[in-house]
């Protein structure tokens, strides 16, 4: 059966729009806690969110769907998506439930699930779900109400968590760290962490107001932390999304290290110490230097389709412990069971502090290939694998990069957009073709919402 509701994340949309309304959301949580619910009693959910202003009413609206099916809740407040998958299996929890649009703008929000172990849910179990959706609401007796409580110490609980992946002797004073919590839901955690380790840390995107989430700042927005790093002479910075699992680092030249860098710099360490379980697993947008290097250093390389979801498919289906994406997500399963942005921070954290080496000199290791990505925003979705002139215009492309390039169109599974990358040897060129080649969707687009 083909999902209605649940894309690669979860559910995601505006606010305000169906999906994302308080009345559906109220029997997303009456729908959940039907199937969540343990004959064992053990019916105890936990929700947390991140910092967006509509994040308070679809609390309420979770809470109040699952005391109706008879499921306690547990609420955290603000705290990372990642978090929220470790006090998952830590509180014995049923479920855990993310109320966040990881890197979008205030105005959309989401619904995302993690299992006991503090995995995402398997098909079958959002299928479930879904399968609830269409069936009238009903409550409980009174006796068998849910109830709600709240759990004060969770970010503490999770400092401690993040602290306990690295060496225990390990510490970093004399580091100057900017941070940037793009006002979002690590402002309360990622900070202490670090301090907490010796660092000397400057904080930046750490007042939310419920609307400022991921504003200019942020792991999708660099341009902030780059410009701090350098007035304050930093060693690096680090930048996390609104939800905490995406990271970015910038060295003290201020030259960005992205997702694909961090996976590189984590993997020839674990490498070096034997502490490596092959392959690594990155995407389809996966730089192919971060594929050259690799291969350079002895350790294989896969490519799953876009999306955390499917990166950790792939881990699980090959054995591996390590993967990511060039947007910043990495997943180190020897460390946690989700990706993490903290904690992969502090993974390339360890490594500089065992090698000696600053992030530049760490991320210049790997050679990467000039990538231009271009988002065409559309107004209807269509699949651009089956429209003969975006076909034959990539192909000609193709033909042009030779093999020493890559052309990938796909279409977001959380926005409206199609997403065009080039690849190749010569800056100049890839940029031409990307624009050239986004230019084309473009028209396609607006020829298929008139057709249609």
């Amino acid at each position: 059966m083909k999902k209605q509701y649940f894309g690669t994340d979860g559910i995601r949309g505006k606010v305000g729009h169906y999906p994302i309304t308080a009345d559906f959301i109220l029997k997303l949580g009456w729908a959940a806690g039907n199937v969540l619910a343990d004959s064992r009693n053990n019916n105890h959910v936990l929700i947390g969110k991140d910092t967006r202003i509509s994040g308070y009413m679809f609390e309420s609206a979770l809470e109040a769907g699952l005391a109706a099916a008879g499921v306690n809740s547990q609420l955290m407040g603000p705290m990372p998506t990642p978090a929220i998958a470790y006090l998952t299996r830590t509180f014995r929890a049923q479920c855990g439930i993310v109320i966040s649009a990881s890197h979008n703008p205030y105005d959309d929000n989401g619904i995302k699930f993690f299992c006991p172990k503090g995995l995402k849910l398997a098909d079958d179990i959002e299928l479930a779900i879904e399968s609830y959706l269409d069936k009238p609401m009903t409550t409980k007796d009174s006796a068998s109400l849910g109830k709600a409580t709240r759990i004060d110490d969770a970010g503490a609980r999770y400092i401690e968590f993040c602290k306990s992946t690295i060496p225990a002797f390990m510490d970093f004073s004399g580091v100057r760290i900017v941070i940037d919590c793009a006002h979002g839901a690590t402002y309360h955690t990622a900070p202490y962490v670090f301090e907490e380790l010796g660092a000397t840390v400057s904080s930046i995107g750490v007042e939310p107001d419920g609307l400022n989430i991921n504003h200019q700042c942020g792991a999708t927005h660099l341009d902030t932390l780059q410009q701090k790093v350098l007035e304050e002479h930093a060693d690096y910075g680090i930048a996390f999304d609104g939800d905490g699992d995406r990271v970015m680092m910038v060295d003290h030249k201020g030259e960005i290290v992205d997702g694909d860098e961090i996976l590189f710099i984590i993997a020839k360490s674990r490498a070096a110490k034997n502490h490596l379980r092959q392959p690594i697993v990155g995407t389809l947008m996966s730089n192919l230097g971060l594929e050259h290097a690799l291969q350079q250093s002895g350790i294989d390389f896969v490519r799953a389709n876009v999306g955390d979801r499917y990166v950790m498919e792939l881990l699980k289906q090959k054995g591996g412990v390590l993967g990511g994406e060039n947007s910043g997500h990495v997943i180190c399963l020897d460390r946690s069971s989700t990706g993490d942005g903290i904690i992969a921070a502090l993974q390339v954290m360890v490594e500089m502090h065992e090698s000696g080496k600053t992030l530049h000199e760490l991320k210049n290791e790997m050679n990467k290939y000039p990538q231009v990505l271009v988002n065409v925003k559309i107004e209807q979705r269509f699949n651009v694998a089956e429209h003969a002139v975006i076909q034959a215009a990539k192909q000609d492309i193709e033909h042009e990069l030779g093999d020493d390039g890559r052309v990938l169109l796909r279409a977001s599974g959380t926005e409206p957009l199609i997403r065009v990358m080039i690849e190749g040897t010569e800056s100049n060129q890839v940029t031409r073709l990307a624009n050239k080649l986004a230019d084309v969707v473009k028209d396609a687009s607006l020829v298929h919402q008139i057709a249609s």
